[in-house]
């Protein structure tokens, strides 16, 4: 086959001189930027440099400002096109909110379907599973290792193994240019090599993929071009061995807390939640197997384990969010029979993944932080004269105060992340459950909340943060517990 007919297959796309606001603010400017077949690109930037609008400027999903000058166009056969129209159903576009539309409107089939419904490009399957759609679907599992997953209900999966179920869909969808923003998202060591190992297949596929990533070890070697933004510009654009990866990664991390060895040494504290032999069931499947935990003030705990272990499970049932089953007990500081369990919701400070999906687009920044005063998801009633002293403050301390009148639909994943943690700080909780908390962010946010969760600490606020990377863990950590298929494979005193 000719060479121009093999190029035609798959799809090119270019961006010339194009500006995009969003809300009246300018998110991207003078962006020039091709991508040709067989093209892997690396797309990084800090947390609001514009990633994920890019994306979604490639993908159609939002439309370049009409300047007259930019110019947007796709190539799917040897005509280029302006408009994006004919090339919608050809990308594949994977982010957070993909991930989030499950949680926010039920979709809770089997990972089965699923799958099958980027193999007929839909969003509910509309169709009965024919033998083709099967073996589409079996063949997208199996790339990723997850074929056990098939018959399992979507939304009782971790996090992180329906972010692998939404890639297989992605691959079945058949898709001419895969645009994946933060892929390795809440992803633990063992899916973080399949993924990996799955872009290091893709190294003599013409079909072209842009990555966006924020750590040095989500960089696959399959990669051979690289694109950085600063506050909406492209600050570097060209092949990946010239790229100066070496000296992004330097900079984003320069302000990295000193990782030291010594840790806070928790004076005894009174009890503010203890589960005992306690079972912990989601529609139907035990998740949680006899855990018995003991949280004291003061304490730091790191809850770590893979995929599917129960960790989220473990700090919503802390919260409150899960019951447990009959002949466990659950106790909880200050609640007694005739006391509500929001008495004791309105002290602990919660930052987790299904906040990010659960708070609707149109809130903004402030009402999200003023919701943490009542526990609750946006505003049941105008926030009072000292609540929003108290938003104004947290906002402050976490650094978005900036960000007050926006909307979360105007916010990048990462600025989203930081108001949250403003949240979790209003009424200066006794008590923090972190569930992923830097899961998007890049390292200059990351080590900026480490140092403002260090303080909290110092302060006798106690934490208890779940985390796949090691790296990630507080050096102030007092205790870890480890769990593997819902049971607690070590809870104690942080080990060397």
């Amino acid at each position: 086959m000719p060479a121009e007919s093999r190029a035609t297959r798959h799809l090119a796309i270019e961006l010339v001189q194009v500006d995009l606001d969003r809300g009246g603010r300018a998110v991207l400017r003078d962006i020039d930027w091709k991508i040709a077949p067989g093209e892997r690109w690396l797309l990084f930037g800090a947390n609001g440099a514009g990633k994920t609008q890019l994306l979604k400027l490639l993908a159609g999903a939002v439309w370049p400002k009409p300047t007259g000058r930019g110019q947007r166009r796709y190539r799917l056969g040897r005509e280029w096109q302006n408009t994006p129209q004919d090339a919608l159903a050809e990308i594949a576009y994977l982010g957070p909110e993909r991930q989030d539309r499950y949680h926010r409107y039920g979709w809770n089939a089997t990972v089965e379907h699923v799958v099958a419904t980027g193999h007929f490009r839909t969003d509910i399957l509309l169709d009965r599973l024919d033998l083709t759609a099967r073996r589409a679907v079996r063949h997208a599992l199996a790339r990723l290792d997850i074929g056990r997953l098939a018959g399992r209900r979507f939304l009782t999966l971790s996090w992180g193994e329906r972010r692998l179920v939404l890639i297989a869909r992605a691959l079945a969808a058949r898709p001419r240019l895969l645009l994946l923003d933060e892929l390795f998202t809440g992803l633990d060591s063992t899916y973080r090599m399949r993924v990996r190992r799955w872009l290091e297949s893709t190294a003599r596929s013409r079909r072209p993929w842009v990555l966006a990533a924020h750590r040095a070890g989500d960089v696959p070697r399959a990669a051979t071009h690289a694109l950085m933004l600063e506050r909406g510009r492209i600050t570097w654009c060209g092949p990946i061995g010239r790229a100066p990866l070496a000296q992004w990664f330097q900079s984003a991390g320069a302000r990295r807390s000193p990782p030291g060895s010594a840790r806070r040494k928790a004076r005894p504290g009174r009890v503010l939640v203890r589960l005992t032999h306690a079972d912990v069931y989601l529609d139907g499947a035990r998740v949680l197997r006899g855990i018995d935990c003991e949280l004291r003030a003061r304490e730091c705990w790191v809850v770590h384990g893979d995929n599917g272990s129960g960790k989220t499970t473990l700090l919503r049932t802390l919260y409150g969010d899960h019951g447990v089953a009959s002949g466990g007990t659950v106790e909880r500081d200050g609640i007694e029979p005739g006391v509500a369990l929001e008495a004791f919701k309105l002290r602990v400070g919660l930052v987790a993944p299904h906040l990010q999906t659960d708070h609707p687009l149109h809130l903004t920044a402030t009402e999200v932080v003023q919701s943490g005063a009542h526990a609750s998801i946006g505003l049941n009633q105008r926030a009072t004269r000292a609540e929003r002293a108290a938003a104004e403050a947290a906002m402050r301390a976490f650094g978005v105060l900036r960000l007050a009148a926006r909307p979360l639909a105007e916010l990048s994943y990462g600025q989203t992340r930081r108001v949250l943690f403003a949240r979790a700080a209003m009424g200066r909780p006794d008590l923090l459950l972190l569930d992923e908390p830097f899961a998007g962010l890049d390292p200059p946010t990351r080590a900026d909340l480490m140092r403002r969760l260090e303080r909290r600490a110092a302060s006798g606020v106690t934490i208890v943060i779940a985390t796949h990377h090691r790296e990630e863990w507080p050096r102030f950590a007092t205790h870890e517990l480890e769990l593997r298929r819902g049971t607690v494979l070590y809870g104690g005193v942080r080990r060397q």
